[in-house]
């Protein structure tokens, strides 16, 4: 990301920022999990998958206020416009300075992430691609 890169150096604090560029699948519940929160400014979103990889390491999430992170960060999200920079600063800097909203949104977001798994996408798919074969056959 070239232009964060820019921007980073413009403000000065290049220092502070680190561009990790790829992580293995492997480091990633380090990564969340030595994190103070977790901040997902998507503007466009299929799943959200790291929200829930997020909470699942017990992590506070702000994100963007659009319906995909709606819907799979549930109440365990602290949520932002992810065209307001003013809406997003207030967003991390509630998060950063409130310990028991950290607190409450990390409980949440545990209790959240225990309704997804694997194996119920998994049969979610199939009923789907049942109904679908039923439908065409």
């Amino acid at each position: 990301y070239p232009e964060a890169r820019r921007r980073a150096a413009a403000l000065g604090v290049e220092e502070r920022v680190r561009f990790l560029g790829a992580v293995a699948e492997e480091d990633l519940p380090a990564l969340y999990g030595g994190a103070s929160l977790f901040v997902y400014p998507s503007m466009v979103e299929g799943f959200g998958l790291p929200v829930l990889e997020a909470m699942a390491c017990g992590v506070p999430i702000a994100c963007s206020r659009i319906p995909a992170l709606l819907e799979v960060g549930g109440d365990a999200v602290l949520p932002f416009d992810p065209h307001d920079v003013r809406d997003m600063t207030a967003a991390l800097v509630r998060l950063l300075e409130d310990a028991s909203l950290r607190a409450s949104l990390r409980e949440a977001g545990r209790a959240w992430v225990a309704r997804f798994s694997w194996e119920r996408t998994a049969r979610g798919t199939l009923s789907v691609y049942r109904l679908v074969a039923g439908m065409e056959g």
